[in-house]
């Protein structure tokens, strides 16, 4: 069987990076690359309802899944491809579950994003990255995120909440 690195794909900002840090490492190891994005029905989640009227949304749920996926590959790879063989999942269930459970073949390489992890989304949804390196029984590779993407985040921030904007902020801090 041939080794695989499995990538966590979410379709937020950081798939992008994930992926091209699982195809780098799939290359090095001479192994496939899954992306693995896991997904589940509005309203499954703690303290949900699970009813009939739930069936029908399944197909648009899994579909909306698949489009993520095709769409963080694309933004990733683009038409130039990964330079390895890749299989896209779209698999429903709990993210880190999912995602250790893709990984438990052997000689397999679990590649994560971290994600900003403020204390407010702490509290409401644990940390996918944590579950995996907690579970998984092979490496893990924990990708942070962009600093660019961070400091993008905290300008968008000031101005939702209207706060003055000091432009200095914005110039290298270095002061080169």
């Amino acid at each position: 069987m041939r080794p695989r690195v499995v990538a966590g794909v979410s379709g937020t900002h950081g798939s992008p990076a994930v992926l091209l840090c699982a195809a780098a490492e799939a290359r090095l190891r001479g192994a496939e690359l899954w992306a693995v994005l896991a997904w589940d029905a509005p309203g499954a989640g703690i303290g949900g309802r699970h009813g009939v009227s739930l069936a029908p949304s399944l197909p648009l749920c899994r579909e909306d899944a698949v489009e993520r996926l095709s769409h963080a590959l694309g933004t990733a790879f683009g038409a130039v491809g990964a330079g390895v063989p890749v299989t896209g999942r779209a698999v429903r269930g709990t993210a880190g579950a999912v995602l250790v459970d893709a990984a438990l073949a052997q000689d397999c390489v679990l590649v994560v994003g971290t994600g900003s992890r403020g204390a407010l989304r702490r509290f409401l949804r644990p940390s996918v990255a944590r579950y995996c390196l907690a579970h998984a029984p092979c490496p893990v590779l924990a990708v942070p995120p962009s600093p660019l993407r961070t400091d993008l985040a905290a300008v968008h921030r000031r101005n939702v909440l209207r706060l003055r904007l000091d432009t200095r902020e914005l110039t290298d801090r270095d002061g080169v």
